[in-house]
């Protein structure tokens, strides 16, 4: 194999495309074996600890007052340099914690060039932003804060804003011994952005042993959803956001020009490293039947678009639509709950739709 690595300008381009599907699909394979098959009877403690998707469980030992003043600053607008934008505004939690737009607007209306990811189960992502800038929670805050586009503003500006209020000066003089700070108000916000896991989706539910809370086509999806190798980038808590992974791993993806600018770089802009450039932090799919459309700049409108492409470009398929109908029907039972009650969203395509033209 190291020969075939070394020499690969001297072999036929088929046997290196080869080569390169196999090494990618070998985690795939792995977690195929490994995993049990998807049963109509409740999975044992050894069954479920060998499922590469886990249950969501609350975060235990958040201080509830810490966050509630998180959330009220969460909907702060005057966070933001013009007093006319909050953290809720591109990150609306009735509808997946994510906004509709294909890209993001920042101040005065600017494109901000990416897609809002979903702030539900962001603690649980090894880094954030699509590019993996951010290590923390609160240092995704101060990139928001200071951003010139984004909230556009200065933390002694912002600091000074919120001293003039009476509420929080006794909010925060009550919960931080030094009062309202930068980092207080990072911690505040970070404490209610580490609360947002969204419990008891009816996938987690039947990992927990209720064998009834999906049905057989949403069984079929998940199986399908491992088997064609999904699993390999989109596995644990937060079905992705653990990993990094370059777009177009098979097939050139760039060369479709389906994505420009400089936030089309990825995590290059991080690094500076040509290994990184086209390289993105993998997203959580909990919420993705609910934060449409998909990609860091939007390019896919639906679900049946967005599995499509990623079967080409990263695995190097052609699923079949009754394949993809029923990895949709899986994708559909990972949203859990917010304040108790199940997160949806009313958006034009709820159930699968036929690509034009096709018929099965």
């Amino acid at each position: 194999m190291d020969g075939l690595i070394k020499n690969h300008k001297k072999q036929p381009k088929y046997l290196l495309k080869l080569l390169l599907i196999n090494l990618f699909l070998l985690p795939c394979l792995i977690y195929a074996n490994s995993a049990p098959q998807v049963k109509d009877k409740p999975l044992s403690p050894l069954d479920l600890q060998l499922e590469p998707i886990q249950p969501l469980f609350s975060l235990k030992g958040l201080n509830p007052d810490k966050t509630a003043l998180g959330e009220r600053l969460f909907n702060e607008p005057r966070l933001a340099h013009n007093n006319d934008m909050s953290c809720a505004s591109c990150h609306i939690l009735k509808s997946g914690g994510a906004d509709c737009p294909e890209k993001a607007q920042g101040q005065d209306g600017v494109e901000l060039g990416a897609n809002s990811l979903t702030v539900f189960n962001s603690s649980l992502n090894h880094r954030l932003f699509w590019d993996g800038r951010a290590k923390t929670l609160e240092e995704q805050i101060d990139f928001v804060i200071t951003a010139p586009h984004e909230f556009a503003t200065q933390w002694p500006v912002l600091i000074s804003k919120l001293k003039r209020d009476r509420e929080y000066q006794k909010s925060f003089g009550t919960l931080y011994s030094d009062g309202i700070t930068a980092a207080n108000v990072r911690n505040a916000i970070a404490t209610f952005e580490r609360s947002l896991i969204t419990v008891n989706s009816r996938f987690d539910q039947y990992l927990r042993g209720d064998v009834d809370s999906i049905n057989a086509l949403e069984k079929s999806g998940y199986r399908l959803f491992k088997d064609y190798g999904c699993i390999a980038c989109h596995q644990g808590r937060n079905v992705g956001g653990n990993m990094f992974q370059k777009l177009g791993v098979i097939e050139e993806f760039f060369d479709d020009d389906r994505l420009s600018g400089k936030r089309g770089l990825g995590r290059f802009n991080v690094t500076g490293q040509e290994r990184d450039r086209y390289v993105f932090r993998v997203p959580s799919l909990r919420l993705v039947a609910l934060t449409s459309p998909y990609f860091h700049n939007g390019s896919a409108e639906t679900l049946y678009d967005a599995v499509k492409i990623m079967a080409k470009y990263q695995l190097g398929r052609t699923i079949p639509d009754a394949d993809i109908e029923h990895i949709i029907a899986f994708l559909k039972t990972l949203p859990g709950e917010y304040q108790g009650q199940p997160l949806s969203r009313v958006y034009e395509e709820t159930t699968f739709s036929e690509p034009e033209g096709q018929t099965r």
